[in-house]
């Protein structure tokens, strides 16, 4: 009976170990847009600021440095949690880990929203996608990217405009993932999406409807996401891991994908 119990736990052992993933075998690919004054807030929100508290040699002779920071939740690469648009669903202290680490399934709308600037991803995408990929699995963390990552820096080009303030609101104009999509991917049951724009919704929402959706269901979204073209459309494995603010809507996010070596 001991010897059968041994190597039973063996077996178990030897299981684990195999489907566990070799997190030192491929490569490293940070999806986050750094920190700093230039980042993209909604034209309403609080902006980022870094105030230097201390930088150089103490009296005692050692370097020291530190600084204060201060922003609104939702900005720069960040997650919108789902009680940001759903009333007594997870905080971002209670997404489960399980949602923020995962598959990574990168959608490409490039085209139609070089074509498109308000262009909403369609269910018909997602289908597209699947025919071409396969079904996208339970838990996956799917990322659509648009290409706008590469106007970040351009804070007009990118939102459609750098105004600030309630009236630059109207003026907002990027893709976003239309409900049809929305519901697809929630009909999949993935653990999380994101998007390389400044909202899920895209920027002439007046009702933020996808937002709803998801949220309503769990789902969270990343936003703000960084350069997704060096990932393929299956096979990484996205980490996204927020600043754990306890009852907070959402927050700052590092959000990285291991890409396997061929």
């Amino acid at each position: 009976m001991v010897r059968c119990g041994i190597l039973a736990l063996a077996a178990v052992f030897i299981s684990v170990s195999a489907s566990a993933q070799d997190l030192g075998k491929g490569r490293w690919v940070d999806l986050t847009h750094a920190f700093n004054e230039r980042s993209i807030y909604w034209p309403t929100a609080k902006m980022f600021t870094k105030t230097e508290v201390f930088h150089g040699h103490t009296k005692g002779g050692w370097f020291y440095s530190a600084y204060d920071f201060a922003a609104a939740e939702h900005g720069g690469t960040h997650i919108d949690a789902p009680i940001h648009f759903a009333e007594n669903r997870n905080t971002v202290d209670r997404v489960p880990l399980g949602q923020l680490i995962g598959p990574g399934i990168v959608v490409d709308v490039v085209r139609q929203a070089a074509a498109d600037v308000d262009y909403r991803v369609r269910a018909s995408d997602i289908r597209g996608f699947e025919a071409q990929h396969g079904r996208i699995p339970a838990g996956a963390i799917v990322l659509l990217n648009t290409g706008r990552a590469k106007h970040y820096a351009d804070r007009a080009r990118y939102m459609g405009t750098a105004e600030r303030g309630a009236k630059a609101v109207a003026k907002l104009h990027f893709p976003g993932l239309g409900v049809d999509a929305a519901e697809l991917l929630i009909a999949r049951r993935i653990g999380a999406v994101g998007i390389d724009t400044p909202s899920i919704d895209y920027g002439q929402s007046k009702t933020f409807a996808t937002h709803v959706k998801l949220m309503t269901n769990n789902i969270p979204a990343f936003e703000n996401v960084a350069d997704m073209s060096a990932l393929p459309a299956t096979g990484a494995t996205i980490i996204a891991l927020p600043m754990k603010i306890e009852g907070g809507s959402g927050g700052p996010l590092r959000i990285v994908a291991l890409v396997p070596t061929r």
